[in-house]
This record gives C-alpha cells, sequence and structure tokens, in this order.
C-alpha cells in the first residue's frame, strides 16, 4: 500500500480521535477494555500536541487519514503518547513507519531514548515494538513522568500485570541531520523615543519568547558549499539570512566548512514574529556547536546583531527589555502566559512603516517598572498598521473583543495575553476564516537553548555528508 506521513493539522483532530476509537476496539473483550473505553483521547491535548508540532498522520493515496502518532516530551527525552492505525489498514507496515518516523525526529532533535508504555500480551503492542528496538524497563529505573503514568493507571483499574514499560535508545542520524526550533517572540509593547545620527531610530521594547516557531534540519557537509534546500517563496537563496548567517559564522571563526539548510517554515512573513531573524539565530548556534567554532554566547550575539537587530535576543534565548535599535538586552523575568496569535495573512513591509511621516517618534522613554505595572502597553506602529492596511485592523477589531489585543513588532499580527491556555484556545477556536489563529506560550528558556544542551549532552556526533 502506498501512504506519505507528514504533519498533522488541527482540521484532522476528529479524524484522529476517531481512529483511536476505532483502534481501541480491537481491545474490546480484552482485561484492558474498560480502561481503554473510560479514557478516550482529550481533544485538548492533542490540539495542544498537534500545535506543538508533534503529531505525524499517515495518508492514503486518497489523502484519507489512516493513522497517526504523538509525541510528548517527559523528563527530557522522547515519549510515544498514541500511536493507532485504522484496523482495516493493519499489517500495511504503517504503524511501523509512524514508529520510526517519530524516532528519527526524536533522534534528530536530540532526545536520548523513547519511551512508551504498551500491553505484553498483545502481538501488536510489546512483540511489536521489541521488534523495533524496545526494550522492558526495570521499575527501579522508572523516571517520575512513568512512575506518574503507572499510578494513573492504577487509578482506572489498568491490569497492572500486563502492564509494561519501554525505552529505545537513539544514536545520531544515519543520514547526518540534525533538527533546531527557531521560535517565534512577541513584542509586548514597542516605543520609538528617538532617531539617531545613522537613520536608525531609538527604541524601547520587550521581548516575549514563545514555545511555537518554525523548524530547521542543518547537515554538515564534508566540503565548504552553503546550500539551502528549501525553496522560499521571495526569498532568493543568497539573500536568505540563514545562508547570511551561516557565511558570516564561518567567515568570522575560519576553516572550510560547509552546511545543507532546511527551513520549515510556520512563522508568518511580515508577521512581526521574528522568523527571518530567528531562523538566523539558529543556524548560528546550531553550527557554533556542529562545526566546533567554540564562540562563547556574547560573540553570537554580536554576529547576530550584524544580521539583524532581532537577532541576539534570540541567540540569548530569554525574554528581554531592548534598547537601541533593539540590540541592548536586559533580561527579564515574565509571568507565565498564554498568547491568542492571530495571522490576518497581511505582509506589512518593516521599512514603509520606518519611513512613515505620521509614524511618532519622540515618545517619552519608558521604565521596567511602568511595564512592569501595566502601564506601557502600547505599540508605536498600531496607528501606522491600522490605517495602512484594513486586514490588520480587522483582525485587532475582532480580538479585541476579547481583550487588549496588540500588534506585534513592525508586523501584521496581532495577539492576545491570557492567564489560562484552556481560554486562549477557546477563542483561537472561534477565529474567523480570514486569519489562522496560533496558540502559545510564553517560555522563560528558548527552545533553542534546551535543544542545544540536548545536542551538546548527546555522545554521538553526526557524521559529515558529501
Amino acid at each position: 500500500m502506498s501512504f506519505r506521513i507528514e504533519r498533522a493539522r488541527l482540521a484532522q483532530v476528529d479524524d484522529l480521535r476517531g481512529i483511536e476509537r476505532a483502534a481501541q476496539e480491537l481491545f474490546r473483550g480484552h482485561a484492558a477494555w474498560s480502561s481503554y473505553a473510560a479514557a478516550p483521547m482529550d481533544a485538548q491535548a492533542l490540539v495542544e500536541a498537534i500545535s506543538a508540532a508533534r503529531v505525524w498522520v499517515a495518508l492514503d493515496v486518497g489523502d484519507q487519514v489512516v493513522g497517526f502518532v504523538g509525541v510528548a516530551i517527559e523528563d527530557g527525552e522522547a515519549a510515544i503518547a498514541e500511536i493507532d492505525v485504522l484496523p482495516n489498514h493493519g499489517r500495511r507496515g504503517i504503524g511501523a513507519a509512524l514508529l520510526e518516523h517519530a524516532c528519527a525526529w526524536a533522534a534528530e532533535s536530540g532526545y536520548p531514548s523513547v519511551v512508551l508504555g504498551t500491553l505484553s500480551d498483545v502481538p501488536w503492542n510489546a512483540p511489536f515494538y521489541a521488534r523495533h528496538g524496545f526494550e522492558a524497563i526495570d521499575p527501579k529505573q522508572y523516571t517520575p513522568a512513568l512512575v506518574a503514568h503507572q499510578a494513573y493507571d492504577r487509578e482506572r483499574g489498568f491490569p497492572m500485570h500486563l502492564r509494561v514499560f519501554m525505552r529505545r535508545r537513539l544514536r545520531a542520524s544515519p543520514d547526518s541531520w540534525t533538527r533546531w526550533p527557531a521560535p517565534a517572540k512577541l513584542n509586548l509593547f514597542l516605543r520609538i523615543t528617538g532617531r539617531r545620527a545613522d537613520g536608525y531610530h531609538e527604541l524601547q521594547t520587550v521581548f516575549r519568547l514563545l514555545d511555537w516557531g518554525d523548524e530547521l534540519r542543518l547537515r554538515v557537509r564534508a566540503d565548504d558549499a552553503i546550500r539551502r534546500l528549501t525553496d522560499v517563496p521571495g526569498v532568493p537563496e543568497q539573500d536568505d539570512l540563514v545562508v547570511r548567517a551561516a557565511r558570516l559564522l564561518r567567515e568570522h571563526a575560519g576553516g572550510v566548512r560547509g552546511v545543507d539548510i532546511e527551513v520549515e517554515k510556520r512563522i508568518p512573513m511580515g508577521g512581526g514574529l521574528g522568523g527571518g531573524s530567528s531562523d538566523a539565530a539558529t543556524v548560528l548556534v546550531a553550527l557554533n556547536h556542529l562545526w566546533g567554532c567554540g564562540l562563547d554566547e556574547g560573540a553570537l550575539a554580536e554576529l547576530g546583531r550584524q544580521l539583524g537587530a532581532d537577532v541576539p535576543v534570540f541567540v540569548r534565548g530569554r525574554s528581554a527589555w531592548a534598547e537601541g535599535v533593539g540590540e541592548r538586552l536586559t533580561s527579564l523575568a515574565l509571568p507565565r502566559r498564554h498568547y491568542v496569535v492571530l495571522d490576518p495573512h497581511e505582509h506589512v513591509p518593516t521599512a514603509a512603516l520606518f519611513q512613515a511621516p505620521e509614524l511618532t517618534r519622540n515618545a517619552p522613554r519608558a521604565t521596567i517598572s511602568s511595564f512592569v505595572s501595566g502601564e506601557t502597553t502600547e505599540n508605536a506602529f498600531t496607528p501606522v498598521v491600522r490605517e495602512r492596511h484594513p486586514r490588520v485592523a480587522a483582525a485587532l477589531d475582532w480580538l479585541g473583543r476579547h481583550g487588549a489585543a496588540r500588534l506585534s513588532g513592525s508586523g501584521g499580527c496581532v495577539f492576545l495575553e491570557l492567564r489560562s491556555r484552556e481560554q486562549a484556545q477557546a477563542i483561537a477556536d472561534r477565529c474567523p476564516a480570514a486569519f489562522t489563529a496560533h496558540v502559545a506560550t510564553g517560555v522563560a528558556v528558548s527552545s533553542l537553548h534546551e535543544a542545544l544542551g540536548r545536542h551538546e549532552g548527546g555522545s554521538n556526533q553526526p557524521e559529515t555528508a558529501g
């Protein structure tokens, strides 16, 4: 049977829940049946996993979803949260392909292992996983997450004598790829306090890093070629910040090095969410490790500044108060908050905004305390964008019905801050068809820095590709 695997989409949630229910029917009459029937897959958890890009679907030649796999991250390792295939599509290699796809993603992402919970007496459970390199875990070696799963299973009456947790140790990707996140950011406010002699504007802003963004795959080459393998509409390869970042790092660090770069874009271009800058920062941080350049964070941030004012905050990986052109950073501890980010699908050119005669360029200087108190929340570009970009104005108006909607940076995306992710998701679910809504959470430490820690801690370095 011919099928392909791709990222799951939120529109497929009902399909995936239907597949899970159909797969559960195979356990009718088994000792675990009542436990499975009483605890169907949580829709909200599935939405969050899809939003985090950790669910993949198998599609047949007619684009029907016939199986899926979801991955969670627990105690620093990847976990198979769910894997199901339609019963009438069993024994066709779909489950094996989904499992191997998830394991390959985890290996490329630097995770040391993959764990899962299964049944010991069902042929397509523990025996199947054992054929794919999984081994039973001694209960004495259970992680806190596995202990919690065990307690939950007992509470719902699961047959514990049949329960087994298994782990597969991972090695570096055999095709030498590594995978790195490039998180999005929000500007929680943006004020222009003056204009410098060189023409640049003096800014004050707060960068908030999110748990959602682009993803890059990098493969070190044996030659000195720097290649972008992904077509990005409207961005020639030689002008792309990811290519320029790789070249700049090589020029600064010396040596003859090359890399293949793939970019999976999720951050809207021209949205004010820092997509290009974040991609460039990810290339600098990742290649500094993969090429063994040995530059410290300060040196990488300075290289990033040469590429763009927003790049340093992504290199440093902390939400921050920013001044100057955005490069003078002071780390800022922010409370945990969740965001509805609305994309009105309208590219807003930054240069035109900065040149707008109606732009306020002499605002009084704000202070961190005025921001923390909630007094400083405005974005200097909002009046200009509202006047020139009616779709963005419409997005601000719609989201503003639910709270204090704001513009991010000098782009077209707007956002609303909330204390509850469930509340944010409920608003996003009502998003008009003209816009696209994402739900994201602010983070204290960038996912890029977490990935760097995993890759630095890994015992297997990827081979170079020819």
